[in-house]
């Protein structure tokens, strides 16, 4: 059932003295942009009559094709608490359309839904995700610009004094819970300066709504407290990366598909088929799930991160882990994706690579519950182990190959995720580094 009607809307906005609307949605890279409105604007955006120029955003159109509408979500409705009393913003995450009153192809948020289509198509009806982004905490100088400084040197689950951040954390948790979230968990993480905020698990479009929310609130909070958060995969040479670990189920009519007590570990054919075909095509949409250059800096070994394709219920160096507890908790944590991803992107091509397991009715392979990470090569080539890809490059190679995950994108989103991307990795091996200087300036 729909959250508000449009007259909730104008009402709420009258009695919390609420002056300027965003019309927020996300760009191809996932970078939250948005359109601000004075309230005086409100009903001509409850139409979906807000326009603005798609030619100015990365991967959008070209200018030639520039008029995109905004189609407010109006469950999306949320008052940012900690804006001014005299005169608050609120905001609606929007979908994008084109003049002709079509869903927009390079909207990421509509290519989700689209997804999720094919999944009821198979006779599912709801796609959740639980997600678990990290980040880290970094001391802004005198000029409010980002330094290499942790504001802290805590570990893992430490407490103040050790752990600095605790009392951003928790106003983060605070303003989270007033815009409506249900946080389950809020703890340092491995590193020092690095944290990690749960929150329960939703609707896939919701879940991802979810995530660019936090990640605003989580910068906005920080910098209040002369921090700087970053969701950078790897800011920091030597210490763990920050992971997006993304907990997955399929529900038929509120009933857990991937369930299953009398099956071997309770797990059911249909979570068995979605394994595989997560471990079929984990390779060719790691592009995806980890889009940065940065990204494979963090997948490497000895720091938690997965860099093997395989599953287990026991142990985590695996891609793929099965959490404990069963019933209408059980769900597949995929370990790879980071939080550089663009959520709505990574859990299309996840849905993807899943149902096409199940469609084709794919067999998992023997689960892995020995540590990955301390095997041989040839133990690895023995279990059937592949690499995750080890370069951006090496990943976008690998995606052009898989029709399953190009489709999971749609043309427009495929080409212009491509286009950028090759673009970012030039751009990065035509740099000369710090550390090539550091290596060769005196040896040659």
């Amino acid at each position: 059932m729909a959250k508000y009607t449009k007259e909730d809307i104008v009402r709420l906005v009258q009695e919390e003295n609420v002056k300027y609307i965003r019309l927020q949605f996300t760009d191809i890279l996932g970078t939250i942009k948005n359109v601000e409105i004075p309230v005086s604007q409100l009903e001509k955006a409850l139409d979906n009559k807000c326009m603005f120029d798609g030619s100015s955003i990365e991967g959008f159109v070209r200018i030639e094709e520039s008029d995109m509408y905004l189609f407010p979500d109006i469950d999306t409705f949320v008052i940012f608490p900690w804006t001014s009393e005299k005169g608050k913003v609120a905001r609606f995450i929007c979908d994008i359309y084109s003049p002709d009153g079509t869903p927009f192809d390079g909207d990421p948020r509509n290519n989700l839904r689209r997804m999720l289509k094919e999944m009821e198509d198979l006779g599912f009806t709801d796609f959740n995700l639980g997600p678990e982004p990290e980040f880290f905490l970094f001391k802004l100088d005198e000029k409010g610009q980002p330094t290499l400084e942790l504001n802290d040197h805590g570990g893992y689950f430490d407490l103040a004094p050790t752990d600095l951040g605790e009392n951003c954390r928790r106003d983060i948790v605070l303003e989270l819970e007033e815009m409506g979230f249900e946080i389950e968990a809020s703890h340092h993480e491995v590193a020092p300066g690095q944290h990690e905020i749960d929150f329960k698990y939703a609707g896939a479009v919701k879940a991802c709504d979810d995530i660019q929310t936090f990640k605003l609130v989580v910068k906005t909070i920080a910098r209040k407290h002369g921090l700087h958060a970053t969701f950078m995969p790897k800011p920091l040479f030597g210490v763990n990366g920050s992971g997006m670990h993304m907990n997955l189920s399929l529900f038929t009519d509120g009933v857990n598909a991937f369930y299953d007590k009398n099956s071997d570990l309770e797990l059911s054919d249909t979570a068995k088929h979605f394994i595989a075909g997560i471990i079929k095509h984990a390779p060719n949409f790691t592009a995806v799930t980890n889009p940065t250059v940065n990204s494979y800096k963090r997948l490497v070994p000895g720091y938690e991160a997965p860099c093997y394709v395989a599953w287990s219920a026991q142990n985590r160096s695996p891609l793929i882990r099965i959490p404990a507890s069963r019933g209408l908790s059980t769900r597949v944590e995929v370990r790879s994706v980071d939080p550089s991803a663009n959520p709505y992107l990574a859990m299309s091509v996840l849905l993807a690579a899943g149902l096409d397991g199940i469609k084709n009715k794919l067999a998992a392979p023997k689960p892995i519950d020995r540590n990955i990470y301390v095997m041989t090569k040839e133990e690895r080539v023995e279990n059937g182990i592949v690499d995750l890809p080890a370069t951006l490059a090496q990943a976008l190679d690998l995606l052009k190959t898989d029709e399953v995950i190009i489709n999971a994108l749609g043309e427009h989103l495929f080409e212009h995720f491509m286009e950028a991307k090759e673009i970012e990795w030039d751009m990065f091996r035509t740099q000369v580094h710090p550390w090539e200087r550091e290596q060769y300036m005196s040896q040659y």
